[in-house]
């Protein structure tokens, strides 16, 4: 089961007309895609999407690019919250599975995985769920270390000095200290495999706990150690992947800001990304399209009209014309017009940037149209007055925007 129906502020425009899921990444892809991958390629053909927070997108992408053999009864499938248990919404992770765990009843399986739909990262899960087998547990809980100023983010996992779980502790203003080494502490990933008939008997109670915010990392998972379950972390660092460099292993990234967002585009177009999207032993898998291969037209390099991009990536159906593109990038039939200059940004599809315009360290929403001469990015105090500026100076154009010419 994946959790999808998260609203994600933090991202600002980005999620205004989608679910955070849904959020086009990499050029050609949906955050979806990335789960969705790991899954489908250790095995697990039997998914579940719950969704609920402006959920068209990504039912509509789900539907046309994940399709499974139902020969083999296999099937992603998503599942909009129906109210199925009163009169309320989904009102917190714990709760969403609670109102759909009549697909688990219907499917009988012995384990329930559990997982989040918007984090970055690449994971064998039959190696998660081998050691779970292996230790005989309730719970597993995938973690991995991070720096403890970084940790308060996080559901952190509490060690006991002989490695043992000691307990659960949802985004603490002082993050506990990894035993042996007090300048990390253990993130939980949001990723979780249950026994299944341990789960439905804990969703159960969460329901009925008038004090529960009904979220697995604040409720349940500290319910579960308290009530004596057997609890196990996986070290997200163990895991080990076909085709996958020293460099790449234990890359793990929550997306759910701007920046995040930003960053992990950057690492995407650096000379030795830590996510490979071009690992064929474990891609990350999308729907097709039928958009033409990208092209970069005219060389004339004494008026610099040059069509050209450097250290980017640029998905099928867009066309360089003349303009200048450095650490960017492109979906899907996006123009960049003469003697435009974008560097250190993200287009959406279907982006046009006009003649003479420029970019600068910005993610420029689908559809949106540059009129020539137009700068972005390159005051930030006049971006604020019209753009949402991240803390870090990302400027966000949204569906839509009016922009004012050059």
């Amino acid at each position: 089961m994946i959790l999808a129906g998260g609203e994600g502020r933090r991202l600002g425009p980005l999620t205004a007309d989608r679910a955070k899921a849904a959020i086009s990444f990499g050029g050609r892809y949906r955050l979806i895609d990335i789960v969705l991958s790991n899954f489908v390629n250790s095995g697990i053909l039997r998914i579940k999407i719950l969704t609920q927070y402006k959920s068209a997108s990504l039912e509509e992408h789900v539907a046309r690019a994940w399709r499974m053999s139902a020969i083999l009864d296999n099937f992603i499938e998503t599942i909009p919250a129906q109210q199925r248990t009163g009169k309320s919404w989904f009102k917190g992770s714990v709760d969403a599975v609670y109102q759909t765990q009549h697909v688990i009843s219907d499917e009988s399986p012995d384990i329930v995985c559990v997982f989040g739909s918007d984090h970055v990262y690449k994971m064998d899960l039959r190696q998660m769920l081998a050691e779970h087998l292996e230790v005989g547990a309730d719970c597993t809980v995938a973690a991995i270390p991070v720096p403890r100023e970084k940790a308060r983010a996080f559901g952190c996992v509490v060690l006991a000095e002989d490695g043992t779980v000691a307990g659960f502790v949802e985004k603490p203003e002082k993050p506990p200290p990894m035993p042996g080494n007090p300048d990390l502490s253990l993130a939980s990933m949001g990723n979780y495999v249950f026994n299944t008939d341990v789960l439905l008997e804990e969703l159960e109670l969460d329901s009925r706990d008038l004090s529960s915010t009904h979220d697995f990392g604040r409720d349940l998972i500290p319910a579960m150690h308290i009530a004596g379950r057997k609890m196990h972390v996986y070290d997200f660092m163990k895991n080990r992947l076909p085709g996958e460099a020293e460099h790449e292993r234990g890359y793990w990234l929550d997306v759910g800001t701007v920046d995040a967002f930003w960053a992990a585009h950057m690492d995407l177009v650096s000379i030795h990304p830590h996510l490979n999207l071009y690992n064929s032993r474990w891609p990350i898998r999308t729907g097709s399209s039928h958009d033409p291969p990208p092209k970069f037209v005219f060389r004339d390099e004494a008026s610099a009209r040059v069509g050209i991009a450097t250290d980017s990536l640029v998905a099928g159906g867009s066309i360089i014309s003349g303009g200048r593109i450095h650490k960017c990038v492109l979906g899907s039939r996006v123009r960049i017009n003469s003697f435009s200059e974008v560097e250190e940004s993200v287009l959406f599809d279907e982006v046009s940037v006009g003649r003479y315009a420029r970019i600068r360290r910005a993610i420029v929403e689908k559809g949106v149209q540059v009129p020539p001469g137009a700068q972005i990015g390159l005051d930030l105090e006049h971006d604020r007055r019209q753009f949402h500026v991240s803390p870090g100076g990302v400027v966000v154009v949204p569906k839509n925007a009016v922009i004012q010419p050059g």
